[in-house]
């Protein structure tokens, strides 16, 4: 009886350890993302790209030099900086998509006193749903942040067409009653600092 129950247990670990969204990975290797539109003081044209990942599950957006700074000699519109993007996703004939869940990682450098928000929505062209995470960090901090966001509804995408992903984030910074200046980013010069989006794929 106790090896009949470890057996069961060893299958349903190994049935709860398969990432649901490996099941379609052949499908998925034909989604192409592209970005088509960029704007905000966080991102001039060109400063923002788009790289899909390895295994076909999402991609990665990544910010060449996204910087909010307050405090010290920061000028006052280099508190908030922001960045709009147009990500065009293609999908194959026969399946749909949906984002599934984010994860948002930067870095902070806050002086006492001082606060940051991080916000994203994000939302396909046409569509009214509309997902946002908001994260505030307070100072002191040093070093790299990560947060995750998971859809609580997916909205999918129509069967094998090219939707249009749009995404907003927002970095701003209150210097409140600190010394010096404080900054948050989001930049790819810094290492492992990027916006990760994981996909949903399903069957039309």
């Amino acid at each position: 009886m106790k090896n009949s129950n470890r057996v069961i247990a060893a299958v349903l670990t190994t049935v709860l350890a398969v990432p649901l969204a490996a099941a379609p990975a052949h499908a998925a290797a034909a989604i192409t993302v592209e970005v088509i539109a960029s704007n905000g003081s966080g991102c001039a044209p060109g400063t923002a790209s788009v790289v899909g990942n390895g295994d076909n599950t999402g991609f990665r957006i990544r910010y060449r030099d996204f910087v909010a700074e307050a405090g010290g000699g920061a000028a006052v519109v280099d508190r908030r900086k922001n960045c709009q993007l147009g990500v065009l996703v293609t999908i194959p004939d026969g399946w749909t998509i949906a984002i599934a869940s984010a994860n948002y990682r930067g870095k902070a450098g806050l002086r006492s006193g001082s606060s940051a928000l991080q916000r994203t929505s994000y939302y396909w062209q046409g569509a009214s749903a509309t997902e946002r995470k908001d994260t505030t960090f307070t100072g002191p901090m040093n070093g790299l942040w990560t947060t995750w966001d998971v859809a609580p509804v997916l909205t999918y995408t129509a069967c094998g067409s090219q939707s249009v992903l749009n995404i907003n984030t927002e970095l701003r910074l209150d210097a409140g009653s600190s010394t010096g200046t404080s900054t948050i980013s989001m930049g790819a010069s810094e290492g492992d600092v990027d916006t990760l989006f994981n996909y949903s794929l399903a069957h039309c």
